[in-house]
């Protein structure tokens, strides 16, 4: 019980930290309060606060520097543009008007296949949570979403079972990430998919494969097989927006 109660804490300090810097108010160079701040702040050890000062540090969130204290890191000079945002389906279901539904298919505590390299970078020499799930509109198929979560970015998660609520939804409450890559394409739907979606096989889907990391951390990678006539990607942007 000790053992999970000091995980629990020790989630929680990291999240409050992240969040603080994820939402800018702690700006990059900004000093992050020395480790005995921090331990009387939320009452624990040392080694709990150096901890989650050493995952930040890891996951390139901050700087520690010797004699100096700890620092909220300066990103590199790398541009990226944010093409799509990460939807909570279930969110984006009911808000047009729809009546969410959820379903679990596997759960599985598996190896990284080797040759998949990202596998093996999401794993991080441990196993990986493997889930296989259905959402659905009004009670019919939506979307079959087949999603990988690394327990060494989010341990935590292996003390959720997933029965009712949808993984992405989880970890988009739950859990802050830096950034995401989307690759976008069609397929059409195999005799297994097919069979879950209760369409034809060779029906259009849209398939969106995500990698999601936090800092360094790759985080999750997950592949949602929408029923194409169901679900539009939409960008909106103006000239000369950043």
């Amino acid at each position: 019980m000790t053992g999970k109660k000091a995980a629990t804490l020790n989630q929680r300090i990291r999240a409050d930290l992240e969040s603080r810097i994820l939402s800018g108010q702690w700006e990059p160079g900004f000093r992050i309060p020395y480790e005995h701040e921090l331990m009387e702040q939320y009452g624990c050890s040392r080694m709990t606060v150096n901890k989650v000062l050493t995952a930040l540090a890891e996951s390139g969130m901050i700087e520690r520097r010797r004699r100096a204290g700890s620092f909220v890191a300066r990103q590199p000079p790398h541009l990226e543009q944010v093409a799509l945002e990460i939807p909570d389906i279930a969110m984006a279901v009911e808000a047009r008007g729809h009546v969410y539904g959820y379903q679990l298919l596997e759960r599985a505590y598996r190896r990284p296949r080797e040759q998949v390299a990202e596998e093996t970078a999401l794993a991080g020499g441990e196993k990986l949570l493997a889930i296989r799930c259905l959402h659905l509109a009004d009670g019919r198929p939506l979307a079959l979403e087949h999603r990988l979560i690394s327990p060494v970015g989010v341990p935590e998660v292996l003390e959720v079972d997933f029965e009712t609520t949808a993984p992405g939804s989880w970890l988009l409450q739950n859990v802050s990430w830096t950034r995401a890559q989307h690759r976008i394409s069609a397929w059409g739907a195999d005799d297994a998919a097919a069979t879950l979606l209760q369409v034809k096989p060779g029906t259009a889907c849209l398939v969106i494969d995500r990698l999601t990391w936090r800092g360094e951390q790759p985080i999750t990678c997950v592949r949602q097989m929408f029923l194409g006539d169901a679900y539009d990607l939409v960008a909106r942007f103006s000239p000369g927006a950043r």
